[in-house]
C-alpha cells in the first residue's frame, strides 16, 4: 500500500481550504470570523447547526457532534479510508503527492477500487460519446433519434454527455484492457459481463449496454457513477435485457441509486428561496424541463423515492414540487413520497395543470415551453390537500366510513412531519378539508400515538440507558481546551503539569499528554504540530469540538491554575490516605519507617498547600 509523506499531506492540508472541500456537499452561507453554517449531511435538521471554520480546518456540526478536518470530511461523505481521500482530494485540486520510497506510489495495480471505478465510467462516458459523435450509421441515427424522435438539441445532448453504446463492438472492453484497470474493478464496475473463473480477455469481457441511448448518471459531486440505458430499435435481441425500456446500472461500490437524485450535481447550485425544487419522475424528463430553462428539476433513479434520497435533497433547499405524471403509476409514486418528504423536512407542493386529467412533464413543456411551468403552479397543491385528493376524491358523496378512513390515512402522514408545528397545522388542515370536528382528529392521533408509544418502548428505555451511561467533561478536556486556545498557558502547562496527574484513560486525557510532551521534547510548530498528534477519530473530532467552542471573556490563567490543583488533588490525595493508613499502623514512636512516612505525608501536605501556579496573562 502506498505511503504518503508527512510533509505532502501537511502541505495539502495547508494548500486546500476545508471550505472548498465541503462546498462540493453542503450549501455554506458566511457565519462571521472565518466560519460558515450549513445544513448537516450527516443528519437530518431544518436549522443548520453543521460548521465550518476556513481558518482551522476543522468542521463540526453541534447537532449530531461529528466533526473533523477536510480528510475526514471526504472520508465520512463517500465512503473512503484515508489514503482514498487524501488522494481524492489532492486530485480534485490538482496537488501532487509524494510518496515515500519504496511504497510504490497509485500504480494502476494498487489503486484503490473506488477510484478505479470512478475512472472506468469517465473513460466509459467518453467512449460512449465518441460512438454517438460518430461519422457511422449507428452514429447518424443516434443522433437523428434523439433530434427527431425525442426533440432535444444536440447542444443538450453536449451538454449532459449524451452517448450511445455500440451494437456489437469490443472497443470499450479493449480500451479498458489497455489500460490495465485490474480484475476486481472491470468485474464490479457495473459495465461488463464476466463468468466467474475466467480471466477477463478481450474475448471474454462482454459489454453489459448495447445498442442504447447512454445517459450518464452522476453523483451530487457531478461524478459520473452509473448510467441509464435507453432501448432503441437497434438494440439487439440477444440483449438479457432487451424487452425492458431502460436499463440501469446495477448497484457498485461508487452507486447506490436510493441514495442518488438525477442531475442534484447541476440543479442544487439553481435552488434557493422562491425557486424550489422540481422532482420529477425520469431523466428525460428532467433534460426537457433543463432544455426549457428549469434548472431546479431532478429525478430518482425509477420513481421508487428513499429517505435517503430526500435527506440528500435537503441538505441543499427545502422546497419540493412534485411533478409526476398524471396517471396512476406517478399518482401512486407521488403518494409513496408524500410522508417520506414531511419527516425530512421538506415543504411540498404537488403540481397539476388545471383541467387537465392526464399530465406529462416532457410533452408538456416540450409543446410550450418553460410557461408551461408557471401554467401548472397555478393549480399546485399542499400536502394535505393532494391527499385528500387522493385517499377522498368526491368527499360530498363519500360515506361516513369512507370519510373516517380517509381520515385516518391522513393523520398518519401527517403524524410523520418533523417537527410539533408543522404537525399541528397538517392536522388542522385535515379539519377543515374534510369538515372533520377537531376532536374526532384528535382521537386518531391519540389512537396512533398509543401504538406508536407501546411499539416504541424498547427504543425509549435505549435511549435512557444510552444518556444514563455518557459522561461529563474532566479537568483534562478543560486544560486541552484551554491549550488549544491560548498557546502561552500551554507552553506554561507543559512545564507545571506532571505526566502522572494526567488520567490517560480517557482521549482528552491522551490528548493533553501527548501534547504537552511534544511541547516539552519538541517546541511548538503551531497547527502543523496539532496535526501530527491526532491518531484517532475520536482525537480529531474532539480537538474539531473544542476548536469550535470560542473563548469567551473568563480569566484563562486561573481556570488552568484551578485544572492543576484538581489534577495535582486527584493524584496526591490517594497516596496520602495510603500513607497515613500505614502510620496508623506502625506503634513505635522511633520506628525509622514511620519517621520516613511521616516526612512522606508531610511533602504531600506542603505540595498540596501549595499548588504549581501559571503565572501568564490571560
Amino acid at each position: 500500500m502506498p505511503v504518503i509523506k508527512t510533509e505532502s499531506l501537511r502541505d495539502l492540508k495547508n494548500r486546500v481550504n476545508i471550505h472548498d472541500v465541503v462546498i462540493r456537499v453542503v450549501s455554506l452561507k458566511k457565519a462571521g470570523g472565518g466560519r460558515f453554517k450549513g445544513l448537516c449531511p450527516f443528519h437530518t435538521e431544518k436549522t443548520p447547526s453543521f460548521n465550518v471554520s476556513a481558518d482551522k480546518g476543522f468542521f463540526k456540526c453541534f447537532g449530531c457532534g461529528k466533526a473533523g478536518d477536510a480528510i475526514n470530511f471526504v472520508m465520512e461523505t463517500e465512503g473512503l479510508q484515508f489514503t482514498e481521500a487524501v488522494e481524492a482530494i489532492a486530485q480534485r485540486f490538482g496537488f501532487a503527492l509524494e510518496y515515500e520510497e519504496g511504497s510504490g506510489g497509485p500504480s494502476k495495480e494498487t489503486r484503490s477500487l473506488r477510484q478505479e471505478i470512478f475512472d472506468i465510467h469517465d473513460l466509459a462516458a467518453d467512449y460512449y460519446r465518441q460512438a454517438f459523435l460518430a461519422g457511422n450509421p449507428h452514429g447518424e441515427f443516434i443522433r437523428a433519434y434523439w433530434v427527431k424522435n425525442r426533440k432535444f438539441t444536440p447542444e443538450l445532448a453536449e451538454d449532459f454527455k449524451i452517448g450511445f453504446a455500440p451494437v456489437e463492438d469490443s472497443g470499450l472492453a479493449a480500451a479498458m484492457l489497455k489500460r490495465k484497470f485490474s480484475e476486481d474493478a472491470l468485474r464490479q464496475c457495473g459495465l461488463f459481463f464476466i463468468r466467474d473463473g475466467v480471466i477477463p480477455t478481450l474475448g471474454a469481457i462482454r459489454c453489459r449496454f448495447r445498442g442504447r441511448l447512454m445517459i450518464p448518471i452522476r453523483d451530487h459531486q457531478g461524478r459520473v457513477v452509473a448510467f441509464t440505458a435507453r432501448q432503441l430499435e437497434i438494440t439487439p435481441q440477444d440483449d438479457p435485457s432487451h424487452e425492458a425500456k431502460y436499463v440501469n446500472s446495477p448497484e457498485t461500490p461508487i452507486f447506490t441509486k436510493s441514495n442518488l437524485l438525477f442531475n442534484l450535481d447541476r440543479a442544487r447550485s439553481h435552488a434557493g428561496e422562491g425557486h424550489p425544487f422540481v422532482l420529477v419522475e425520469g431523466q428525460l424528463d428532467a433534460l426537457r424541463c433543463w432544455s426549457v430553462g428549469l434548472k431546479t428539476a431532478i429525478a430518482p433513479q425509477g420513481t421508487s423515492i428513499t429517505e435517503g434520497q430526500l435527506q440528500l435533497l435537503r441538505r441543499y433547499h427545502a422546497q419540493v414540487e412534485c411533478f409526476f405524471d398524471s396517471d396512476s403509476a406517478g399518482q401512486k409514486a407521488a403518494l409513496r413520497f408524500l410522508p417520506m418528504a414531511l419527516k425530512a423536512g421538506l415543504e411540498v407542493r404537488f403540481l397539476k395543470l388545471a383541467g387537465a386529467e392526464k399530465l406529462d412533464p416532457d410533452l408538456l413543456f416540450l409543446e410550450k415551453g418553460l410557461g408551461a411551468y408557471d401554467d401548472v403552479r397555478k393549480g399546485a397543491m399542499g400536502a394535505m390537500a393532494f391527499a385528500r385528493q387522493a385517499f377522498l376524491p368526491d368527499p360530498g358523496a363519500a360515506s361516513f366510513n369512507e370519510r373516517m378512513n380517509a381520515v385516518r390515512s391522513m393523520v398518519e402522514i401527517a403524524l410523520q412531519a418533523d417537527t410539533q408545528v408543522a404537525r399541528d397545522d397538517y392536522l388542522q388542515q385535515i379539519s377543515l378539508l374534510l369538515g372533520v370536528q377537531p376532536d374526532a382528529i384528535r382521537s386518531e392521533v391519540a389512537i396512533l400515538e398509543r401504538r406508536r408509544f407501546t411499539g416504541g418502548k424498547e427504543a425509549f428505555a435505549a435511549t435512557v440507558r444510552n444518556a444514563t451511561d455518557s459522561h461529563t467533561k474532566g479537568f483534562e478536556e478543560h486544560l486541552l481546551y484551554i491549550c488549544l486556545h491560548n498557546e502561552a498557558l500551554m507552553l506554561q502547562l507543559g512545564h507545571h503539569l506532571a505526566h502522572d496527574w494526567i488520567d490517560i484513560s480517557s482521549t482528552a486525557g491522551r490528548l493533553l499528554d501527548r501534547l504537552l510532551a511534544e511541547v516539552v521534547h519538541n517546541g511548538w510548530h503551531g497547527r502543523e504540530s496539532l496535526d501530527q498528534l491526532l491518531e484517532t477519530e475520536e482525537e480529531k473530532t474532539l480537538v474539531a469540538t473544542l476548536l469550535f467552542q470560542a473563548p469567551g471573556d473568563e480569566d484563562w490563567t486561573k481556570i488552568a491554575n484551578e485544572g492543576l490543583r484538581h489534577l495535582q488533588k486527584r493524584f496526591l490525595e490517594p497516596k496520602k490516605q495510603q500513607i497515613e493508613l500505614e502510620i496508623a499502623s506502625k506503634g513505635a514512636i522511633g520506628d525509622p519507617d514511620l519517621m520516613s512516612l511521616l516526612k512522606q505525608r508531610a511533602e504531600i501536605t506542603r505540595q498540596l498547600l501549595n499548588p504549581p501556579k501559571l503565572t501568564v496573562a490571560s
